[in-house]
């Protein structure tokens, strides 16, 4: 079969089942599967919720005709057998984040409305896997030839910590390549590496500062962040985005309020333990070693480029590296500060780690580094990436839009060779009512599902043609 022919059974294959796609997302969305340690179980590692989703998943890929495979509750897996025993791999996930608040459809419930299919889990991820799925099915009906077996692995854990992935790969060996239908279109080919630290002084004796919080957690730009200081409120002067407060006793309170922003994109918030930082030197509201810490945050927070703390750094594939400052705390006498990067190739864990522990060493804090995940790049002009590429300009004509690079994280970092792939295109404005994945009215446009559909299944088509190792 040619490739016109491929797609126009895609689209006849889609037109056929369409409602039985859409049940099959319904089945999922339908069971609350977040994270829930406090009732793990034999078999439900997750909780109950993620346990059954998985085997909801399965049940739904044994209905095809797929052999599953249910690992202990951890991950799962479906074959579609090929000449060979070498995989080609889709791995989503069936565990969602909680609902939370602000809904106006049910979460856990598949509404269809004005081409959407509203609900938790509908774009991240269930909608996503029941249409990549049924690519494998339509793929497995279609005059192609299939030298390698497609292995589609169902996740139960990642949007936590990915441990179904660990486990899975201390068990099986990785396919030889795998995509998952959980970003954006066209193709993302790397990831950059993931570097989180944490700044500690030492003791500090006879404060100024009282207290201070700031941030939630260390991936994030804060929106937030307060400081007790010892200070007459009445004699602090106004500020941008500052507030002041008398807080008895001869102290004030001083609230800074910026703009939160994902750690993978931090020039898109403002600070506030930056402006906190700022407001609390510049008007002499700390002794000498709170302020020589405060200096070295100022340094970490003001520049997102990792400038400010000599770790500035860009390559050829990611670009720069990026570096917030999450959270600050007091912790008994001590002031602890938060830092997550987000680095390319040009520099290593190495590098990073020696420039924050020396400006550490400078004023006798110390400098852990608590969380590593090295660079996931597959080069742009892989084989494997033009025909992903090549698959959604066919089906879509969209010549606009290139492979990219991302500094956050998906299941294809994990792997031996993968990528992301869909289904979002993020430049297609939806409805004012639709939400976007984990917040309220999660939904996805059904003709975007029918795309993605389309694109799978010649993408898998056209792997199957590869050499691959």
């Amino acid at each position: 079969m040619d490739r016109k022919e491929i797609v126009a059974a895609a689209d006849a294959y889609w037109d056929a089942h369409r409602d039985a796609i859409v049940a099959d997302i319904a089945k999922l969305v339908e069971i609350p599967s977040t994270e829930d340690l406090a009732a793990a179980a034999p078999r439900a590692p997750y909780g109950p919720g993620p346990a059954a989703a998985l085997a909801a998943a399965l049940e739904i890929a044994e209905g095809m005709g797929m052999s599953a495979t249910n690992c202990e509750g951890h991950i799962g897996f479906a074959d579609l057998p090929g000449e060979t025993d070498t995989q080609l791999g889709i791995i989503g996930h069936m565990d969602v984040v909680p609902a939370g608040p602000g809904w106006t459809f049910e979460p856990f419930k598949v509404t269809e409305k004005d081409g959407f299919l509203m609900g938790r889990g509908c774009l991240d991820d269930k909608g996503p896997s029941v249409v990549a799925l049924h690519a494998v099915k339509c793929l497995a009906g279609l005059d192609v030839a299939r030298p390698y077996t497609i292995r589609f692995l169902f996740g139960a854990n990642e949007e936590t910590s990915m441990a179904d992935v660990a486990w899975y790969l201390e068990n099986y060996e990785s396919p030889a390549f795998l995509f998952t239908p959980d970003a954006d279109f066209p193709v993302c080919y790397g990831e950059k590496g993931g570097y989180d630290g944490c700044i500690t002084s030492a003791p500090i004796a006879d404060p100024v500062i009282l207290d201070i919080s700031g941030g939630v957690v260390t991936n994030a730009v804060p929106g937030e962040a307060w400081a007790v200081v010892r200070a007459d409120a009445a004699a602090l002067p106004a500020a941008e985005r500052i507030t002041v407060e008398d807080a008895g006793d001869g102290t004030a309170r001083i609230d800074a309020t910026g703009v939160n922003a994902h750690a993978a994109w931090p020039e898109r918030g403002i600070s506030a333990i930056m402006l906190l930082a700022n407001y609390l030197l510049e008007n002499g509201l700390c002794n000498q070693q709170e302020r020589e810490f405060l200096e070295l945050v100022q340094s970490l927070v003001s520049d997102t480029t990792g400038a400010g703390v000599g770790i500035a750094t860009a390559d050829e594939y990611f670009g720069p590296l990026t570096v917030v400052g999450g959270t600050i705390r007091k912790e008994g006498d001590r002031l602890v500060q938060t830092m997550d990067s987000r680095w390319p190739t040009s520099i290593t864990a190495e590098e990073i780690t020696a420039a924050l522990t020396k400006l550490t060493d400078n004023i006798g804090a110390t400098f852990e580094n608590t969380l590593l995940m090295v660079p996931f790049l597959v080069k742009p002009d892989d084989p494997e990436i033009q025909v992903l590429q090549d698959a959604f300009q066919f089906v879509t004509g969209d010549t606009e839009h290139k492979p990219f690079t991302i500094g956050g994280g998906t299941y294809a970092r994990e792997f031996k060779k993968g990528a992301s792939f869909g289904v979002n295109m993020p430049w297609i404005e939806n409805p004012d009512w639709v939400g976007g994945e984990h917040g309220p009215d999660e939904g996805v446009s059904e003709e975007l599902l029918k795309t993605s559909f389309k694109i799978y299944v010649l993408a898998l088509a056209e792997l199957q043609g590869l050499k691959i190792v």
